[in-house]
Order: C-alpha cells, then structure tokens, then sequence
C-alpha cells in the first residue's frame, strides 16, 4: 500500500471516530441522563414542605425519572443506531458510478 492509500485510510479513520464523538444524540443523552441523576436524587431527599407546596406529587422525582428514561433512550439509540461516516464520493458531490445522476 503506498503512502497516499495510509494516508486516506488514516483520515478515514478519524473521520469516522469524529462523527461518533460528536454526534448530538450522545451530547443530548448524557446530558438528559446526568441531569435526570440529580433531579431524581432532589426527588428522593424532598421534604414534606417541598411535597405540600406541589400538591402532594414529587415533582422533582417524577420529572427526574422522566429525564433519566429520555436520556437513557437516546443513548439506547446511538449504540444501535451508530453514526456512518460519508463516503469520499458524498463528500467531493459526485454521483455514483451505478447510478445515473439526475
């Protein structure tokens, strides 16, 4: 293999750890999640003031469970669904060759 084809796999390579690392469903789920942990943790040490003043319902708890279960599901979702890097013809705008440009 020469030169220039390591070249194009090493940025190949790093182009594909790029678009993983920066993928906004992992930015949106871990910040859904570590949020959620600490409203869950408020819902869980609410006094009785706290529960008098929302009518009875541990707001802090409930709403941190619903954070924690939406970050954990996009989280869910990137391991699944992962990131594919474009290809090098989606990227320079041509066609491929085994299909007709319109």
């Amino acid at each position: 293999m020469s030169d220039h084809q390591h070249d194009v796999a090493a940025l190949e390579r790093e182009s594909a750890t790029a678009a993983r690392l920066f993928d906004v469903r992992r930015i949106i789920g871990g910040l859904f999640a570590v949020y959620g942990v600490i409203v869950t943790i408020a819902g869980f040490t609410a006094s009785d003031a706290d529960l008098k003043k929302a009518q009875g319902i541990n707001i802090n708890l409930w709403t941190g469970l619903g954070m924690l279960a939406l970050g954990l599901f996009f989280l869910v979702w990137l391991k699944l669904r992962p990131t594919v890097p474009p290809t090098a013809e989606e990227l320079t705008g041509e066609a491929p060759e085994d299909t007709p440009a319109s």
